[in-house]
């Protein structure tokens, strides 16, 4: 599906860009082009040297650059065929003391991503999203919503171009997630936590990555794609790194939610299911254009077997019927600790 393709990456030195630009030297020798977008030149300088042995270093290209500048989306997007967006400004606690950065990065860039690939003819865009952006409480998931809503539709504008969302939670091991914290705190006698009832959803970066090239290979536009995962119990994840310590709750941060949610009661109406995914289908209607909620919801239930959700339904990390047990926590922290060495 990606032979004699040039795939774009904005943020592409972050985790989840790394480990995607991996898989597609490791699996896809056809390639003509991978571009790591970002901002960061120490990023990729690093990035260059991590890669540089790989046997298909050769078809990657480095663009230094900022999402939030238009001219020099439009000049990286050249004879590009499909774009991930993975660029954002994520903290949830800093997006509090900050609205006017997030919202230049998070929704202003994401309307100059979709400027810049209709200028230039790009095919395919896939956007990541957060669990924060459902029902959001604080301004990074609204700012996160609001870009989500400007891909979807987008797939209304002129032109057959195909805008689609992938929407996850924590991924583990990110930079700045829960684990690899509480892991900086593991010989301490006291972790410090937010709040004992919290929960939060958990997917390996090799998920996340192998969810994106499903989304390549099977979005048609205009919808959401959400994976069936498990949850953890933030008190469990703090036995699994070190049974022994005390616990100090110190309270939620600015905009802080205790159970997170990636589908919410209202979408559900709109909302399918396949084995190991949800499907939200754009609630938008346009007679001039072929894009709307009943054509996508036909199209995942004649090609995937999809099934509608009841009415009411709703995705959240605390109603979730999957959780990791303490030991299973164990086995993920061990690793990220292992790779973090």
């Amino acid at each position: 599906m990606l032979n004699n393709k040039t795939i774009l990456i904005t943020g592409g030195t972050g985790s989840f860009g790394q480990s995607f630009v991996h898989h597609i030297l490791d699996n896809y020798s056809k390639i003509k082009k991978i571009i790591i977008f970002s901002r960061d030149e120490l990023k990729q300088q690093e990035m260059k040297l991590k890669f540089k042995k790989h046997k298909n270093f050769s078809k990657t290209r480095f663009f230094l650059g900022d999402i939030r500048d238009l001219n020099r989306l439009l000049i990286a997007f050249k004879n590009v065929n499909i774009i991930i967006h993975a660029a954002a400004l994520k903290q949830v606690d800093t997006a509090e003391y900050n609205p006017t950065e997030f919202i230049k990065t998070n929704i202003i860039g994401a309307q100059n991503i979709i400027e810049a690939s209709f200028h230039n003819n790009v095919q395919k865009i896939i956007a990541l999203s957060t669990d924060k952006a459902s029902s959001p409480i604080n301004l990074y998931g609204a700012t996160k919503l609001c870009s989500d809503k400007l891909f979807i539709s987008a797939n209304f504008f002129l032109g057959k171009k195909n805008f689609s969302v992938v929407r996850y939670g924590n991924v583990e091991g990110s930079r700045g997630s829960v684990i690899p914290i509480f892991l900086k705190q593991s010989n301490k006698k006291i972790i410090n936590i937010t709040h004992k009832e919290m929960t939060r959803f958990s997917l390996s970066l090799k998920k996340s990555v192998e969810l994106v090239c499903w989304a390549i290979k099977n979005c048609m536009g205009g919808e959401i794609i959400v994976p069936k995962i498990p949850s953890y119990k933030i008190l469990d994840l703090a036995k699994a790194i070190n049974p022994k310590a005390k616990y100090n709750f110190v309270g939620l941060r600015p905009g802080e939610k205790i159970h997170e949610e990636m589908i919410s009661e209202h979408d559900s109406q709109n909302t399918v299911e396949i084995n190991d995914k949800y499907i939200i289908c754009a609630n938008l209607t346009n007679e001039t254009h072929l894009v709307n909620k009943s054509k996508i919801i036909n199209y995942y239930i004649n090609k995937h077997g999809a099934k509608k959700i009841p009415k009411g339904f709703s995705y959240q990390s605390g109603n979730n019927k999957n959780f990791l047990s303490v030991n299973d926590l164990k086995k993920i922290a061990s690793k990220i600790n292992l790779n973090n060495k």
